[in-house]
């Protein structure tokens, strides 16, 4: 637009001038001593013309030349220049596609090579980005020291250096240097986003949980966090602080700092309602809980209002029955009204609605709860049978059955040096020892064998004695006996001296004179009652 306005104005310049000279001719006399010049006016002002485009372009000439050093340094720098964005363009390409080994030799060429400040900073800690991901974190020191030498007292670029190194920190897993790195943001004010969310990461590895409590309040409401993730982080930093402050009075001034919204997360709730119960303070709780309940049902709220002394029971079970009409076949919700009419001790209610829980869901807890109510009224088999079944529940394994009990085998005491051997004495080595009778091997259990309950079915004996179980499900092989015991067993007890220790006296009472009778042959006698040969 300029080089049109400009072109525009010469042209009614030298239109102006051409009519000016048209309508006055005239002469132009130039007296140089000792030369006389005279030219019409019209040749004298082209002349004038001519000699300003002379001067001019003459004048640029002479500027240009001069410059050319400036210009040569320039395009060095702009050359300089496009290498070193050609270095970082590479090197951040290679970082974000993961090529780390790559991205961190062209990052250290540019380092080496550049002279920006700038330029310096950002390619040392691009470099100390990827020597994390390659594992080197000694290099990734070395990089981060240069680029805080290269930052020198520039504030953004020391900034930009602690928050670099503050998450690669963390993302190592050492919390507390991150920390220890942040600091210096947080003493000069520094309130960035960033710097806060890693400042939450921090704290929250450390499980500084006023810390975070604090931090997640301050992000949720300037926007910059998820709401899900920041109540997340409020319901586990409220719940410690609770509990932490159990002990003392304290938690109440926690207690009344929290919001209503921030009092009806869950673990919030359960917190408060336990330091409430050990106060004393048991309708606080239950509100608590209540609020809680009706905010968002969980089970685990909804297993802590259950848990009361017998007082409250009947204002809770008529709380609980009201939720009841709204979720009839809530397994949780059935186990806590069991809970809370066993405390009140309302045997029959309990049962049926802990047998309604268990018809929906196989619990450890509540076939527990079963076995404590079946023992209480005085059903051992029930009350064993449910015990059996919260444990195979609990394991999450089939339990192996052994429908019935069998004797172990007899114990090897040959080895024995106590030990009293009918031809030898007391065995003085172990070595003397015969070898031991190999044990007897009992038949494995048929794999067509019933399923019985669980482990050890306490009235198997008594079936199979009673011949209750049936044998074409379970049978049941005969013991192999002997017809007979063997001869040799005969001959041992005939013919086995007996021990010569402790035979060297013979009792007075038991010794006999000696007499011809006994030379005579022995004849047994029977007494039959008169029959022939009989005595009398």
């Amino acid at each position: 637009m300029r080089a049109w306005f400009w072109t525009l104005l010469l042209a009614v310049v030298a239109v102006a001038v051409a009519v000016v000279l048209r309508a006055h001719p005239g002469n132009v006399l130039i007296l140089v001593w000792p030369y006389r010049i005279e030219m019409s006016l019209t040749l004298a002002v082209l002349l004038l013309v001519g000699l300003f485009l002379a001067i001019y372009i003459g004048l640029r000439l002479l500027a240009w030349l001069l410059a050319i050093p400036e210009r040569v340094r320039a395009w060095r720098g702009r050359r300089a220049q496009a290498r070193d964005h050609e270095l970082l363009e590479r090197g951040w390409i290679g970082l974000l596609e993961g090529r780390f080994a790559h991205a961190e030799k062209d990052l250290t060429k540019l380092l080496d090579q550049t002279r920006a400040r700038n330029r310096r900073v950002l390619a040392a800690l691009s470099a100390a980005r990827a020597a994390q991901g390659l594992g080197e974190f000694v290099r990734r020191d070395v990089m981060l020291d240069r680029a805080r030498e290269h930052a020198g007292t520039d504030a953004g670029l020391i900034e930009a250096v602690a928050t670099v190194s503050a998450d690669m920190l963390l993302e190592q897993g050492r919390p507390q240097q991150a920390l220890q790195v942040l600091e210096p943001l947080q003493d000069g004010g520094a309130r960035h986003l960033h710097t806060l969310r890693l400042l939450l990461r921090a704290e929250r590895a450390l499980n500084h949980h006023e810390r975070v409590f604090t931090l997640a309040r301050g992000l949720l409401r300037r926007g910059a966090m998820d709401k899900d993730e920041a109540m997340h982080l409020i319901d586990v930093a409220g719940a410690a602080r609770l509990r932490a402050a159990a002990g003392g009075d304290g938690w109440r001034g926690i207690w009344k700092d929290m919001k209503t919204d921030e009092r009806v997360l869950p673990e919030i709730a359960l917190a408060a309602a336990n330091v409430f119960e050990a106060a004393g303070e048991g309708d606080e709780a239950a509100r608590i809980l209540d609020a809680a309940i009706a905010r968002k049902f969980d089970p685990r709220l909804v297993a802590a209002y259950a848990r009361c002394d017998a007082l409250q029971v009947p204002r809770r079970l008529e709380r609980a029955e009201s939720w009841l009409q709204q979720r009839p076949t809530d397994p949780d919700l059935l186990t806590a009204l069991g809970t809370l009419c066993l405390v009140g001790q309302l045997w029959g209610q309990a049962e049926r609605y802990l047998l309604r829980s268990v018809s929906r869901r196989a619990d450890p807890g509540t076939h527990a709860l079963l076995g404590s109510l079946y023992d209480r009224l005085d059903r051992p088999t029930d009350a064993a049978r449910h015990w059996r079944q919260a444990t195979a529940v609990a394991m999450g394994v089939a339990l192996p059955v052994l429908a019935v009990d069998e004797a172990l085998p007899a114990a090897d005491t040959h080895a024995d040096p106590r030990l009293l051997d009918a031809e030898s004495g007391f065995l003085s080595d172990a070595s003397e020892a015969p070898a031991p009778s190999p044990a007897t091997v009992h038949d494995p259990v048929p794999e067509f064998a019933p399923a019985a309950d669980y482990v050890l079915d306490p009235d198997a004996r008594s079936h199979t004695e009673l011949g209750l179980l049936d044998p074409t499900v379970m049978p049941v092989e005969p013991v192999a006996v002997d017809a007979e015991p063997p001869a040799e067993l005969d001959d041992y007890f005939d013919s086995a001296p007996l021990p010569v220790a402790g035979l060297d006296e013979v009792p007075p009472e038991t010794r006999e004179t000696p007499s011809a009778a006994d030379d005579k042959p022995r004849v047994d006698k029977k007494v039959d009652g008169g029959k022939p040969g009989g005595g009398a």
